[in-house]
């Protein structure tokens, strides 16, 4: 291993740190801004769940496409124009004059975040030794986390006093600082497949795949929706058998069949995404419609969960070198799976106290898992495959919020259909609540003996050692 100066160690970590709060700031800021969204372009429950899934479904789509090609170009040179595009198309969603176009600048958005999700972890990865990357890889998450603690609280101030567009043109500067650090900061380039060709073939199927299946979940149980599912899924076998037989394939199966680790802690990063994800998406709207709440009042309390996860995360990651982070990760699958079942119980008369409480330890259930997790992840594949293996669990991550968000509008579809939110809606609205939070509580039980059967990592190897 080549030896890292320390002064590029620590731009790396600025600069990931940047990036790491501006996407989750932005999908956490557009929640609160939902109800107003649809109030101004006059938007359905379901369209409005479109709005921040269009950003999922474009991020998961071309993830692996973008860690591939960092692998293979320069992570570094992905990275950046990632940050600028993702500037750029923020100044798009906030002129979005209707539903449509605003949903079009969503999907843009998630094509430049997935040039940063793809190459982000990767590149900080390539720059610290192991052991010292699961500190750091729980730093990168307390920023994620602190994106997502002042997302709502941000997102709601800015609704309020300057309107939704607002929440948008925030991420301007975050991006553009992002950009101007990778250039005036940032010394040398990564690559980890110099040399391959890109398998474009396996990018076009991944990428029709996994929006025909999202779209198709998004629109049950229409008999189109039935079709589009089943072909997105064949799809994705053709990409399996695809990616089996190319020479340089987009992502290496390899990594599957011979590492029990990286496959079980992807499938368990999966499994928490998708019981997750929605949880501010519907809590969001409760507040709003049925408390009555203002964006500024809600962000308050949403702000309670990863606030938390900020908190914690940096403890977690530390922990992870030194305890074993399947152990810790299903921990706070654990926990997460209990508050689950509570929030599932959630009614008009519920104290904001109480959500408060549920909601922070929801908190450090996510912390507990998300950094021994990424940790025992990239700890489990060798330097070439750090770009392929940080953008899988970025697809991970992605598929799994956008399953997530997938199961609320179908739940909401099935429940309230295409109308908007109003009083004589609302017990529709609760129980499609209350179902979604049931079967996110079970996901997460399977995610406890998912993370449980990972077996030994690299980390725990080296914690023996």
């Amino acid at each position: 291993m080549e030896e890292i100066s320390r002064s590029t160690q620590r731009s790396a970590l600025v600069v990931s740190c940047v990036s790491s709060f501006m996407t989750p700031y932005l999908s956490a800021g557009l929640t609160i801004a939902l109800p107003a969204i649809g109030a101004a372009l006059k938007l359905d429950a379901v369209v409005l769940g479109w709005v921040t899934t269009s950003f999922l479904v474009a991020a998961a789509a071309f993830l692996l496409p973008f860690g591939k090609l960092g692998d293979m170009t320069g992570r570094k040179r992905i990275y950046l124009i990632g940050n600028i595009l993702y500037a750029l198309f923020s100044v798009a969603a906030a002129l979005a004059p209707n539903g449509a176009l605003l949903i079009a600048a969503g999907a843009l958005l998630g094509l430049a975040a997935a040039m940063i999700y793809g190459t982000g972890v990767a590149i900080l990865t390539a720059v610290y030794p192991p052991e010292r990357r699961g500190g750091v890889l729980g730093i990168n998450v307390a920023f994620t986390y602190a994106g997502l603690s002042l997302g709502p609280l941000l997102g709601g101030v800015l609704t309020q006093q300057l309107g939704w567009r607002s929440v948008f043109l925030l991420n301007v500067p975050f991006g553009l600082l992002a950009a101007v650090l990778v250039v005036t900061r940032l010394k040398g380039e990564w690559r980890g497949a110099k040399g391959q060709r890109f398998d474009a073939l396996g990018a076009l199927l991944s990428i029709v795949s996994l929006g025909l299946l999202i779209y198709g979940l998004t629109i049950l149980p229409a008999t189109g929706g039935f079709f589009l599912v089943a072909a997105g899924l064949f799809g994705l076998l053709l990409f399996v058998w695809r990616e089996s037989a190319a020479p340089n394939p987009l992502l290496s199966l390899s990594l599957f069949k011979g590492n029990r680790v990286f496959g079980m802690s992807n499938l368990a990063a999966l499994i928490n995404y998708s019981a997750t994800f929605a949880l501010t998406f519907f809590l969001s709207l409760y507040l709003q419609y049925l408390k009555g709440l203002t964006p500024e009042e809600t962000g308050l309390i949403l702000i309670s969960q990863p606030a938390l996860m900020a908190v914690v995360s940096p403890l977690a990651g530390r922990l992870s070198d030194r305890y074993q982070p399947r152990l810790l990760a299903s921990v706070g699958m654990g926990i997460m799976a209990v508050m689950l079942v509570l929030l599932s119980m959630v009614g008009p008369a519920t104290p904001l106290a109480l959500l408060v409480a549920e909601l922070m330890v929801v908190g450090v259930g996510y912390a507990l898992f998300s950094s021994p997790n990424t940790n025992a992840v990239m700890g489990s594949v060798d330097r070439p495959f750090y770009g392929v293996a940080s953008a899988t669990l970025g697809t991970m991550r992605l598929v799994g919020q956008m399953l997530s968000m997938g199961v609320a509008m179908l739940v909401l579809s099935l429940h309230v259909g295409g109308a908007a939110i109003t009083p004589s809606r609302y017990p529709l609205f609760l129980a499609s609540q209350r179902l979604s939070f049931a079967l996110f509580a079970a996901l997460c039980v399977a995610g406890v003996f998912a993370s449980l059967a990972r077996g030994k990592s690299g980390v725990e190897a080296r914690q023996k050692a």
